[in-house]
């Protein structure tokens, strides 16, 4: 027989940085919170370098840059640098603008440990009275589009008048439970990641890119996560990791293979045993329509980024706060309008959709990076890309109008970035690249 827990106003599907956030943001408010984790460890995390709109967002969850810089829970992140496997780079930065009025933006951002921000964030759950709950929901009760309750693997059956889903990219609940319309940019990716003790870290996040002319990009990371220790992972389309298996080649083989060929991690790699690194699968995709009469979908369950824009954390904050104000505003009546479920959609996609989409035409596939160089299709990602963070950050569209001609605006540099592309896989192509645009 299934036991019933004691109804609660709002329940929390996933105990991770979506779900923690929502969780901690609705109980500020004053409703009554059940987080259900399936995965209380946290042991497989990964996204540790953030962009310059994260600290803010930290902030208002009671985690200032201050505080998680002083308990090492981040380290400093004042720039990316590209660097090149034919040599040379460029070291991208904040323009100093956006330091100024009206923007004042803190050109600062972190780096951050997952497992230690896990923990500074359950915390606060627990200490804003957030009952977690370490199971795992097996059955959504729903009539017709409305959420009515939760059914466990431990036999719980939970019943809320409101429903955050941030289950996370594997599962994505509530977009499987109503067969939500999905998209999907590029290919299916690989990341593998591990951990090396290092005498000293740099203040930034170093992306080693392939500098000749592949037909899809591949790279390599290395984010200081404390001053001693640096996280180095390797991104790879699925494809290409299946068919070096296929070889008959270990993950261990493939990841050390790819260290090898970039001269600051030989050292680490001769002193330290080859271990197993963590891997994950993921392919940058979204929903459409993920609000429904009483719930709303936030973090990669709602929509995928991928890890090279750095957006992750960013875009898993910005929902579970705007979704929590959602239920926040709408809790009495029950109900969320078709308007404002749709108006929240459109802006989760219309996001998502520009990073992925810039990201995997201007850098990842071969027409505009090949065209006009590695180093300057960064610049032409970047620029935009960090310009789009900031100005969501200070205008913040919420109502219809606002986030409709936000749509249209980001709508507008996609369809610019395609025009580029049509155009550059036009063009000649040059049979080497110079000294100037290569990584």
């Amino acid at each position: 027989m299934d036991s019933n827990v004691s109804e609660k106003d709002v329940t929390v599907i996933g105990g991770g940085l979506a779900g923690m956030a929502a969780a901690i943001q609705l109980a500020k408010a004053g409703l009554q919170v059940l987080c259900i984790d399936a995965d209380p460890e946290g042991k497989v995390i990964v996204g540790e370098s953030l962009d310059w709109s994260a600290p803010d967002l930290l902030n208002a969850l009671g985690l200032p840059l201050e505080r998680l810089i002083a308990e090492d829970i981040a380290t400093y992140k004042r720039h990316v640098v590209a660097s090149s496997s034919c040599g040379g780079g460029r070291e991208y930065v904040p323009s100093a603008w956006l330091g100024e009025s009206p923007w004042n933006i803190d050109l600062r951002t972190l780096h951050v440990d997952r497992i230690r921000l896990r923990a500074a964030l359950r915390e606060i759950v627990l200490r804003h009275g957030v009952e977690v709950m370490g199971d795992r929901v097996s059955e959504v009760e729903r009539n017709s589009k409305r959420v009515i309750a939760l059914k466990t693997q431990g036999g719980k059956r939970i019943g809320s008048r409101w429903f955050i889903d941030a289950s996370g990219f594997a599962v994505s609940l509530l977009p499987r439970v109503f067969n939500l319309p999905v998209y999907s940019h590029g290919p299916s990716k690989v990341s593998m990641w591990s951990y090396f003790n290092v005498p000293d870290s740099i203040e930034g996040t170093t992306l080693y890119i392939d500098g000749g002319k592949p037909s899809y990009l591949e790279w390599v990371w290395e984010i200081p996560i404390h001053r001693n220790v640096i996280s180095v992972g390797y991104v790879a389309p699925g494809d290409a990791i299946k068919a070096r298996r296929q070889q008959g080649k270990s993950v261990e083989n493939i990841y050390r293979e790819q260290l090898e060929r970039i001269p600051r991690f030989e050292p680490l790699l001769q002193s330290v045993a080859q271990s197993l690194p963590s891997v994950t699968s993921f392919r940058c995709r979204g929903y459409r329509r993920i609000a429904g009469p009483n719930w709303l979908v936030v973090g990669e369950a709602a929509a995928m980024v991928d890890p090279m824009t750095s957006n992750g954390v960013t875009a898993a904050l910005r929902h579970a706060a705007e979704a929590s104000s959602l239920v926040v505003k709408y809790f009495r009546s029950g109900r969320l309008p078709l308007l404002a479920r749709s108006t929240y959609s459109r802006r989760v996609q219309a996001l998502a959709k520009f990073f992925n989409n810039g990201i995997e035409r201007v850098v990842y596939d071969w027409p505009i990076r090949n065209t006009i160089g590695v180093l300057n299709a960064g610049d032409v990602y970047t620029v935009p890309a960090w310009s789009i963070n900031v100005l969501y950050s200070r205008i913040r569209p919420r109502g219809f109008v606002a986030s409709e001609l936000f749509g249209l605006f980001l709508a507008s540099l996609r369809a610019v970035a395609c025009i580029f592309y049509w155009i550059c896989s036009r063009l000649p192509q040059p049979s080497t690249p110079s000294a100037g645009s290569a990584l």
